[in-house]
């Protein structure tokens, strides 16, 4: 049996609230085709406080958010306005270009509220990478949830246990929320995939070694192992087939280099209009977050 990894998390401060960040990292920048994997909060806003995520663009990649507590609304230049709320399934597929914003609604804004979950950004198959963008909401009603034994599962994305969801992907991946009693065992069959294992709140223990919330157990070589819940647990369960090597600047990630590099030149203005690579939001269009080496000032996104 492959010895299983574990990867620390770094918190970061995002102006206001703070992400426990997971991926990448620098031993292992990814699991299967996850390139990145943010928890964000768990953070209590103030009235008249919440998520500013200014308009900001993506290529080559897709991201996924999934909340367990709290409301974010998202919009971005194909003209989606969508609020997110606790376990739905947010893919928005960035392909060739996309941008898009992220704030708390103005009703929340007004009272106060709590944020927690998880955003990942997902690596597309090489001739994947310059589809047309696109933005897809899966309600949880439509996510198949069930039980092996004492463990109840979501899959939000992909295929494992015999499920398979209805969001629709690109490569071969996983993607569950599992909540664990205390002493329940779970087999991770490996099926060749790598695996990724994230303690949201909790304490498991794999091969005699303990992972604590904010950590993420990983097996590379796609092998079987099995967890225990020492105590009650509620866990992500993620990984998939590898795509290949990808390169990540900031808010970008793409096969190729020279792809970054045109990205960075195509965003040093800002958003154009409608028949630009990164057009504007519409609604939210008074505002962007520049490149990171125009200005100092980076809520958003990592820099490697």
């Amino acid at each position: 049996m492959e010895k299983i990894e574990i990867l620390p998390s770094s918190e970061r401060d995002l102006g206001g609230f703070s992400v426990h960040r997971l991926l990448p990292e620098a031993a292992h920048k990814m699991v299967g085709p996850f390139i990145f994997f943010d928890h964000m909060g768990p953070a209590q806003f103030p009235a008249g406080e919440g998520v500013e995520v200014r308009p900001h663009p993506h290529i080559n990649l897709a991201t996924v958010t999934y909340l367990f507590e709290g409301k974010i609304c998202h919009r971005d230049s194909l003209g989606s306005v969508q609020l997110i709320e606790p376990g739905a399934v947010n893919l928005m597929i960035a392909g060739k270009g996309i941008v898009h914003s992220e704030r708390t609604p103005e009703d929340l804004r007004r009272t106060g509220s709590r944020l927690s979950g998880i955003q990942c950004w997902i690596a597309l198959p090489e001739a994947e990478e310059e589809i047309n963008p696109s933005f897809k909401h899966y309600p949880a009603n439509v996510l198949p949830t069930f039980n092996i034994e004492d463990v109840q599962l979501t899959l939000l994305m992909g295929s494992a246990f015999n499920h398979e969801s209805p969001v629709a992907v690109l490569s071969d991946l996983f993607y569950l929320s599992a909540t664990l009693p205390k002493g329940a065992k779970l087999k991770m069959t490996g099926e060749g995939r790598e695996s990724g294992v994230y303690v949201v709140k909790g304490k498991i223990i794999i091969n005699e070694e303990i992972i604590n919330p904010y950590q993420m157990a990983v097996c590379h070589k796609g092998e079987a192992f099995s967890l225990e819940a020492l105590e009650p647990t509620q866990l992500m369960l993620l990984g998939g087939k590898p795509v290949g090597e990808r390169f990540i600047y900031w808010n970008f990630v793409s096969s190729s280099k020279a792809k970054i590099e045109q990205a960075k030149l195509d965003w040093a203005p800002g958003p154009g209009d409608a028949t630009s690579r990164f057009p504007s939001i519409p609604g939210d269009d008074k505002e962007f977050i520049p490149l990171p080496d125009q200005h100092k000032d980076n809520p958003k996104g990592t820099v490697m």
